[in-house]
């Protein structure tokens, strides 16, 4: 469902967000490149100071590249779920204006297409607006609470739940790479309010000139060649660059049609 949002869910006129948090940071030196000499690398301080630690919350939007985040000290649901519930409603405010579904019955039919295969679905409300928007997110406890969750279908957001060790599966981390290492690398912060202050000011840059996320592209497509190329072996999930040519057994021999040598 989170590879079918990403490929097809701005076509179907929904929008597709990502959310997650990243961190924490700690207010130490980060390696990173510098002009120094060769053979004369920078030197840091040795000293171990607990300065706090900073934490990034991220709405991400792949299709168009932009970012909202905040930086943090600590992401208590009661920290999360407020600002993410400000951010989303402007959001789902600012959205163009859906064609009407013809039915109640297939408005919630959409509902439930994007609950398709999982073992586990959340209860849908007995009335539900009109789908507006798809949130990619992580399995966290939190982000289950009944009081989120309800606040979200109301909206007419429908989460989706990354499954555990499957974080991968969103967006949102690779974007906070970029901003972690763009914020952080070759710097002395020295505190986590300066590194708060550095990761918001870094994500303001990006969102000036961002740049669009697809999922999958070229890597995909060469991961997927090479799968058809492959052939898979029985009892594992090994698989060969070859076929393998199997043994005949005993009963295949002595069916086989016998050949005569003149």
């Amino acid at each position: 469902m989170i590879e079918a949002a990403y490929v097809c869910g701005e076509t179907l006129g929904l929008a597709v967000w990502t959310q997650d948090e990243a961190g924490p940071f700690q207010a130490i030196p980060y390696p990173g490149t510098s002009w120094q000499p060769e053979a004369q690398p920078a030197c840091y301080p040795h000293e171990h100071l607990r300065q706090g630690t900073a934490k990034m919350l991220t709405l991400f939007h792949p299709a168009s590249g932009q970012a909202r985040a905040k930086g943090v000290t600590s992401t208590p649901n009661t920290v999360l779920h407020g600002w993410l519930k400000r951010e989303l409603a402007a959001i789902v405010a600012a959205l163009p204006v859906r064609r009407a579904a013809t039915s109640e019955e297939a408005q919630r039919a959409e509902w439930h297409g994007w609950q398709a295969g999982l073992t586990i679905r959340v209860t849908l409300p007995a009335v539900l607006p009109q789908l507006r928007l798809l949130l990619v997110l992580d399995n966290l406890a939190g982000h289950h609470s009944v009081e989120w969750v309800l606040w979200c279908y109301a909206q007419g957001i429908m989460l989706l739940y990354t499954p555990l060790g499957g974080s991968w599966l969103n967006m949102a981390e690779s974007l906070q790479r970029i901003i972690k290492r763009r914020a952080l690398e070759g710097q002395q912060p020295q505190s986590a309010e300066e590194i708060m202050a550095w990761v918001e000011a870094t994500v303001a840059g990006w969102n000036t000139a961002p740049t669009a996320f697809e999922w999958g592209g070229q890597r995909a497509a060469r991961r997927a060649r090479s799968r058809v190329r492959r052939h898979a072996l029985g009892g594992s999930g090994a698989m060969t660059r070859r076929p393998l040519r199997y043994r005949r057994t005993p009963k295949e021999k002595w069916t086989a049609p016998c050949q005569t040598t003149h």
